[in-house]
């Protein structure tokens, strides 16, 4: 088992779950059984990521991009959400629930079942574990923008108010912190639109694992990866030391 130091766990860990319809093509199956077996994955690294002491975890459940899959799949996709979104995961390790995302366009009953288990966890204060669904960063930039234009017309805000915390606290992602860590499975190189503002200083670790074969090791491994990593903010690498130093 790897090794890690507990007192730099990253705080956020933001996921892009990939490779499920890979995983089931190498093994003869539908990509139905992939997703499947990702919810199984979902399920071991949210027990996984609490136990380490983690206290956000996003996961890029469903793009915006994703409506144009083939309609069975995303009415799998939908009911594997209504299937197996079971609190008693969220209740036993005290985890919140929330989403980020359009999720007006999604099907009434998994909206309901959504607002429902967010209701239900939301005292729940060990890590709080984000979905997110019918969600791109150029569609929340979009909505951000077409709202300080609304409000600029109206003349209640000034351009000088536009500020970087102004941005921050008008995105989907206003009640967390941003991503330290962002792990992308299945072997692919880029982040697909997502959290493209909040990932501005993340680190990014990629595998080539697929998401159905990500375990707890593999999430060990990713923060083990990051905790060898210096995070200078655009300062050198001296300063970050010296300032480190000062610190102890």
């Amino acid at each position: 088992m790897t090794t890690l130091d507990m007192n730099r766990i990253p705080k956020h860990v933001a996921i892009i779950m990939d490779g499920n319809g890979r995983w089931a093509k190498a093994k003869g199956l539908p990509r139905t059984a992939g997703h499947a077996e990702g919810v199984e994955t979902v399920k071991k690294i949210t027990t996984e990521a609490t136990r380490l002491g983690i206290k956000y975890l996003t996961l890029y459940t469903f793009s915006t991009e994703n409506w144009n899959r083939p309609a069975p799949e995303i009415e799998a996709l939908m009911g594997l959400i209504l299937d197996h979104l079971e609190e008693e995961i969220f209740m036993k390790n005290d985890v919140r629930f929330r989403v980020i995302g359009g999720i007006d366009r999604l099907p009434a009953s998994v909206q309901n079942r959504l607002h429902e288990c967010m209701d239900r966890t939301a005292g729940n204060q060990k890590m709080t574990m984000v979905v997110a669904l019918s969600y791109s960063s150029r569609w929340e930039l979009t909505n951000m923008a077409r709202e300080v234009a609304e409000k600029a017309k109206a003349g209640t805000l000034l351009p000088e108010e536009v500020t970087e915390d102004y941005v921050s606290q008008h995105l989907e992602t206003n009640f967390m912190p941003d991503p330290d860590l962002m792990i992308r499975t299945g072997g692919e190189l880029r982040i697909s639109n997502y959290l493209l503002w909040q990932c501005a200083y993340s680190e990014f670790y990629f595998c080539d694992t697929y998401w159905p074969d990500f375990d707890e090791e593999c999430l060990r491994q990713a923060i083990a990866d990051f905790q060898n990593r210096q995070r200078r903010f655009g300062k050198t690498g001296d300063q970050v030391e010296e300032e480190t130093e000062n610190n102890k």
